[in-house]
């Protein structure tokens, strides 16, 4: 099937499609276990500080402004950081008066390492495919 699109065609197949320009780029239509919830997760823990304060929020419950305490960065700085993390469901927070209160979510957290575990049982069963293949050619060789 072919598109005109710009100043050539572009060709379509049901997972690759080739630029005018000649490049060929393969497309994932349809991800195993695609999930937009890990990758909000992942996108929070990516930043350092974002980590930081998860780490402190396993200790317990803390408000904002003791949060807030250890990072050189202004409020509003780092109420965006909690924001994120409260979008992505690692935290919630919750205002008593003039306090605001950060909580850990677990659930989130599970989802992710189950993710990653489930990965990493995939490259782990992968490399030990590997390797049995390499001995057994290794072997063959010695035979010959």
């Amino acid at each position: 099937m072919s598109q005109q699109v710009g100043s050539g065609p572009i060709l379509f197949a049901p997972s690759v499609f080739c630029f005018p320009y000649g490049e060929l780029f393969v497309i994932v239509y349809h991800m195993e276990h695609y999930n937009l919830t890990l990758d909000t997760a992942f996108h929070a823990l990516a930043d350092p500080t974002r980590r930081a304060v998860i780490n402190r929020l396993a200790e317990g419950d803390a408000p904002v402004k003791k949060l807030a305490e250890p990072f050189d960065m202004g409020l509003p700085a780092f109420l965006k950081h909690l924001r994120v993390l409260e979008q992505s469901g690692l935290i919630t927070t919750q205002k008593c008066g003039r306090v605001r209160t950060c909580r850990l979510q677990p659930k989130r957290l599970s989802e992710a390492e189950a993710w990653l575990s489930e990965q990493r049982e995939l490259w782990r069963a992968g490399a030990d495919r590997l390797a049995a293949y390499v001995e057994n050619q290794m072997t063959e060789d010695d035979d010959e």
